[in-house]
């Protein structure tokens, strides 16, 4: 990986497997663009209110050339999992297609039609 790449955790402990797990799905976007400057992942374990157990909230930030690409629920969204991995798994699913997107824009993948063949000009000699 040759991006700069910066993991941060809100409010849980840094955990290397998870860091780990976040290096594979950053190398995974780097092979559907290489146009990639920089990537931000932030991970945050909420607790529910009035219910047990947490909810965990990924932000992915890819910056690339012209653009930026932005991954993030609100709080009261349905993107928020009580499994961190498949919330990464889904956080990351929604970059990969927003990066595609991207790229397809970038390329210009629009059809183009070809021109119709133009007639030879003709050579008008002098009478006489």
């Amino acid at each position: 990986m040759q991006l700069p790449l910066r993991i941060t955790f809100h409010q849980m402990e840094t955990s290397p497997a998870l860091e780990e797990a976040i290096r594979e799905k950053v190398a995974k976007l780097e092979q559907v663009s290489k146009n990639i400057i920089s990537c931000r992942v932030s991970v945050e374990e909420s607790s529910r209110h009035n219910q047990q157990g947490t909810l965990f909230h990924v932000v992915i930030d890819l910056e690339v050339p012209e653009a930026e690409i932005v991954v993030s629920r609100e709080k009261n969204d349905k993107q928020e999992h009580e499994d961190v991995y498949v919330a990464l798994r889904d956080a990351f699913n929604s970059a990969r297609r927003q990066l595609k997107e991207y790229e397809s824009r970038r390329k210009c993948k629009v059809k183009r039609h070809s021109l119709p063949a133009q007639p030879e000009p003709e050579v008008l000699g002098e009478a006489g």
